[in-house]
């Protein structure tokens, strides 16, 4: 495992609501930390050590384009997320058969 690997996985890096909306902001374009920055009320300094954390999880790509860096979103670690989930989903759909029984028998 890679030094960067082991700071920070999927689910520390999506756990802040910060991090989601970057992701959601990069899901079809690529930007700067400037332009993303002038999405948020924070510093670029700030953004920048979220796309940080983001990028050591593996859901960003930073490409330099001359002296700028752009970020990307790279969906494929939320697989892992999607695969976690998934186990769960069994229970939820349990649950929401047995509160529809139980209302139809009402």
């Amino acid at each position: 495992m890679s030094a960067s690997a082991a700071k920070h996985d999927v689910f520390q890096a999506i756990a802040d609501p910060t991090r989601r909306q970057l992701l959601h902001l990069l899901v079809n374009q690529e930007m700067s930390v400037t332009t993303i920055s002038g999405h948020f009320p924070m510093s670029r300094t700030a953004v920048s050590k979220h796309l940080r954390v983001l990028s050591e999880a593996g859901l960003v790509k930073e490409q330099k384009v001359g002296r700028e860096t752009r970020y990307r979103m790279q969906p494929e670690p939320l697989k892992e997320l999607k695969d976690w989930l998934s186990y769960y989903e069994l229970f939820w759909e349990n649950k929401i058969q047995a509160l529809k029984r139980f209302v139809e028998e009402e």
